[in-house]
This record gives structure tokens, C-alpha cells and sequence, in this order.
């Protein structure tokens, strides 16, 4: 039975928020983004008319496009629409993956004995924008891969369909950097050596591509020639990832729960960022000398970001800590888990502040976790000789 995998994506979804609060901002050239240091977190088509992209910075974006209209975002709204497009498409769907917080897979495989497969994707498209006012792409394929290519070919209000014989004529004239996650780094490098379509690079034998790239060489390989058996995997909002530390002795020592606290918050961010995750849900427990336990949770905008944890999780344990007894046991849990690469909140944070978080992850990932921490979150308890 020949796969049927749908890739749905909400159409400039930050822009298109906005622009369902107010009006007035349809068909306006609109950024959004931090201020003059900060960076495009999204734009409108008619602002990418004049070269305005994401991750660009605000002082260049609006040197390409000064008529355009900037609005620092609201990360609390796009959550919640967020959540109302998940209902409806959850609703419906088999099988649905959350890809991130504008983007969804179906597996619909089979649907073809009852109902046409693209005519009720298109039908639940249709629900989506409807009951939730935002528009939405889909692209219907054998796989996740070409559909997601598909769905940005088709942008914006596009409903493509490519069935299994077409797959190699739809990719084959197309751009290597319409390929998922084939970054800046690969792309220059097959570049130079005459490899720029998708043809050129799936005609290329696999070893090759392996001894020049790595490991994601073969990986690389199978989607240029639309190979691609990743299962649509389940959304499940109870996902979620923790830290807890039991002391050898009880303890009453506030600086010292408070760093160890920061230090656990980076370490959950940093594996947020590295495994592409973003948390809505932070949960911190206590528990005292008596074994008493209490725990206290507040939902925040999607980030993956250290200082912006840092701030919800001391707000709760300064909340939560209210008995001048000792505690044995601090922990903390981040849930309600999307996929997502939005590494840091790009409406409040400056250029500068981005490259130091890239900087720092990248130095975790070659030397390890620890290799690169914060004074703050250093345990400050005196060691023994």
C-alpha cells in the first residue's frame, strides 16, 4: 500500500496572528521582531518582495524595506492559536505529528478506500482556517520529506499532490537547498563542486556523498531521491523532559538551591536546543525534611531559552518555598514539549545575544555539558579537602 503523508504549514503563521487581532495590518510590508539589534523572526510576503528574510537583522531588513511596519510579536498569542490549530487537526486526523508550532504531519495511509486522501486533507484545511481564522498550506506525498518540499513549493495557500511517479520529476529540477535541514555549511561546500539542483546531487553515488559529509551523507542522498521511511510519530502534549537532586544532607541554604537550580535549568535548555524541542510548561517540586512534597506549574510561551526559564523557575520556588524547613530533594520538570528551533525568545533578544547562545551550544556539543556554564549556576557549596 503506497504511503500517504501529509505536511501542513500555517502560512507566515506569526504575521498572519497579528493580522487576525488587527485588521488593518493586511497587506501591509510587516516584520516581526525584536528591536533595532534584534532579528526578523518573520515577515510578510509583501516585505520578502523586497529581500527581507528570517534570522536577518531588523537594521538590514528595513534598509531593504524602510516602508515596512515592525511589531516586537507576542509569543503568548501564537502559543495559544498554536494550541487551537492542534485541537482542530487533532480532532480529525489518525495519526498527527506536531512538527513544531506552525507545522503538522498526517499519516492518512489507507484513506483511499473510503474517502479520496487529498480531497479530505483539503477539507480539513479548509476546517482549520475557518474555525481558527488562519490560513494554512498542505502538500500530499509518499513520505515526510517530499511533502514538506511540497508544501513550501506550493506557498502560500498551496495544495500540492505528488503521487509516487512524480516524486523524482517534482524534485529533480529544485534547488539542494529545498532539502530538510541541509544547512549553510553543506550547501557551500556542494556548491563548489557544480552540485546545485537536486538532480545533480541524487545521481552522485552515496559513498561519495558519505566520505565528503559524514555521516548525513547517505541520509542526504536518500531525500534527493525521495527516499525517506520516518514514521509520522504520535503528538503527545504529556511529553516532557526533568532533573531533580536529592542532597546527602538536608539543607536550608538559599544561594545554594537557587544555583543549583540555575545550573539544572541549563542543562534541561541546553538538551531542549540540542534534541530541537521547545517547553510551554515549567514545573518545579520541593520536597521537605518530613518527605512532604509540593509542586508548582505555570505555562509559558515556547522557548528553549536559559534566562527565560531561569526567571519562571525562581518566580516558582520563591512562591513555592514558604516553610523555614529543610529540603532534601529540588526538581524540575519542562512539558507540554513541541518540536521547534526557535533557539531563544528572538522578540526580546539581540543579535549579539543569539551568536553567544550558538557559541556556548556549540562548545557543549564538542567538549561536553559542563564544558561551558554560568558563574550563577555553579554549585556554591564549599568543597572538602
Amino acid at each position: 500500500m503506497e504511503r500517504a503523508i501529509v505536511h501542513m504549514d500555517l502560512d507566515t503563521f506569526f504575521v498572519s496572528c497579528e493580522r487576525l487581532t488587527n485588521s488593518q495590518l493586511t497587506g501591509v510590508p510587516l516584520i516581526i521582531g525584536g528591536g533595532d539589534r534584534g532579528v526578523v523572526a518573520s515577515c510578510s510576503y509583501e516585505a520578502r518582495y523586497f529581500g527581507v528574510r528570517s534570522a536577518m537583522p531588523i537594521k538590514m531588513a528595513m534598509m531593504l524595506c524602510p516602508q515596512a511596519k515592525v511589531i516586537k510579536g507576542d509569543m503568548e498569542l501564537y502559543s495559544k492559536l498554536s494550541h487551537d490549530v492542534t485541537k482542530v487537526i487533532e480532532e480529525k486526523a489518525p495519526v498527527m505529528e506536531k512538527a513544531s508550532i506552525d507545522e503538522f504531519y498526517l499519516d492518512i495511509s489507507g484513506m483511499d478506500k473510503f474517502y479520496g486522501a487529498y480531497s479530505w486533507t483539503n477539507e480539513l484545511s479548509q476546517s482549520v482556517t475557518k474555525e481558527t481564522g488562519l490560513p494554512i498550506s498542505f502538500a500530499l506525498s509518499v513520505n515526510k520529506t517530499v511533502s514538506k518540499i511540497a508544501t513550501g513549493e506550493g506557498k502560500p495557500n498551496g495544495n500540492l499532490q505528488i503521487p509516487e511517479l512524480m516524486v523524482r520529476e517534482f524534485l529533480n529540477p529544485l534547488s539542494i537547498r529545498k532539502i530538510p535541514m541541509l544547512g549553510d555549511v553543506t550547501f557551500n561546500l556542494l556548491s563548489r563542486i557544480g552540485i546545485r539542483n537536486i538532480r545533480t546531487l541524487s545521481e552522485m553515488p552515496a559513498d561519495v556523498l558519505q566520505q565528503m559529509i559524514g555521516k548525513n551523507g547517505l541520509e542526504l542522498w536518500k531525500k534527493a531521491n525521495g527516499i525517506d521511511n520516518n514514521p509520522v510519530e504520535p503528538y503527545r502534549e504529556r511529553k516532557s523532559i526533568s532533573k531533580e537532586h536529592t542532597f546527602d544532607q538536608d539543607t536550608i541554604d538559599i544561594p545554594r538551591l537557587k544555583s543549583l537550580m540555575l545550573g539544572m535549568v541549563e542543562k534541561l535548555a541546553f538538551q531542549l536546543r540540542s534534541e530541537q524541542w521547545l517547553t510551554s510548561t515549567i514545573t518545579v517540586k520541593i520536597r521537605y525534611a518530613n518527605f512532604d512534597t509540593e509542586t508548582r506549574q505555570c505555562r509559558v510561551p515556547y522557548t528553549s531559552a536559559d534566562h527565560a526559564l531561569s526567571r519562571v523557575v525562581m518566580d516558582l520556588f520563591r512562591n513555592l518555598y514558604k516553610r523555614r524547613m529543610r529540603l532534601r530533594l529540588v526538581g524540575i520538570q519542562l512539558s507540554g514539549l513541541v518540536r521547534g528551533t526557535y533557539q531563544i525568545n528572538i522578540f526580546e533578544d539581540t543579535v549579539e545575544m543569539m551568536a553567544l547562545y550558538q557559541a556556548m551550544d556549540k562548545m557543549k556539543v564538542r567538549f561536553g555539558a559542563d564544558a561551558v556554564v554560568r558563574c550563577a549556576g555553579l554549585d556554591t557549596k564549599p568543597k572538602s579537602k
